[in-house]
């Protein structure tokens, strides 16, 4: 059964789907069969593996809705150990149709029990966002990831996902924890980096991972060329960064 991993955080702009895409193809990389979700109406994880989005016949869309088989809708990769279940923007729409539906907290649990037996890692894209496509990506998961920026801000909207992570715990999936916290978008020429750095782990201790993800040009274009960083520049300061993060993962098997 997969390590089934939401990474979220309703803020925009903290680096979640370079965070969701490139720890999916670090894992692969690490030869873990793994599975990446693209449950963001943006659809930036698909295209940022490649994946051309106008040619696609079923995506998370069609899985949500009941319309297809999560198997008829997994996408290959560039990576051999990499699928994709990809998304388009027509994803906006599945908020507003399962309102009405029965258990539309649970569908998107329900498609990934079919396929999750192939997989030693789901890793999940989330919408910045806490609305019915959050709660299923928490309510399928295992475990949730929170990418933060080193910047002003950070800790801005945590104690919000915060209470809907405890609220998920109590209804929909008492199982869930918490993964950990990312530090993204350090810059270690910037006192204030450090300075949010200190201060987020000295909150949150042991629930932040030990590996940072600096901030990092090629990190930025990467998905222009749609491809994880390791596959656009191996030897960047950002492509290392995530596989510390795979093996920090891989190696706590939590």
């Amino acid at each position: 059964m997969a390590q089934i991993i939401a990474v979220a955080n309703q803020k925009g702009g903290v680096g979640k789907t370079t965070t969701a895409i490139n720890l999916a193809a670090s894992l692969a990389a690490a030869e873990q069969q793994t599975l990446l979700v693209d449950l963001d109406p943006q659809a930036n994880a698909s295209s940022g593996v490649g994946l051309d989005r106008s040619t696609l016949k079923y995506t998370t869309y069609h899985a949500l809705l009941g319309e297809a088989k999560a198997s008829d809708v997994v996408c290959n990769t560039p990576l051999s150990c990499l699928q994709i279940l990809p998304a388009t923007a027509d994803l906006i729409g599945a908020e507003i149709e399962l309102v009405s539906e029965p258990n539309r907290e649970t569908r998107l649990r329900t498609a990934l029990s079919e396929i999750s037996n192939n997989y030693k890692y789901i890793v999940i894209d989330c919408p910045p966002s806490l609305g019915l496509l959050t709660i299923n990506a928490l309510t399928a998961a295992d475990s949730v990831l929170v990418p933060l920026q080193c910047e002003y801000y950070a800790m801005e909207g945590l104690t919000q996902l915060s209470k809907t992570i405890r609220l998920i715990q109590r209804q929909l999936n008492p199982d869930l924890v918490l993964k950990g916290i990312l530090l993204t978008m350090f810059d270690r020429r910037n006192n204030l980096s450090h300075q949010v750095s200190e201060e987020i782990r000295r909150h949150y201790s042991d629930r932040v991972f030990d590996t940072v993800i600096p901030r990092n040009v090629r990190l930025s274009e990467a998905p222009s060329h749609g491809l994880p960083v390791l596959l656009y520049d191996i030897a960047s300061t950002g492509a290392a960064a995530y596989l510390s993060l795979a093996k920090e993962i891989i190696s706590t098997g939590n």
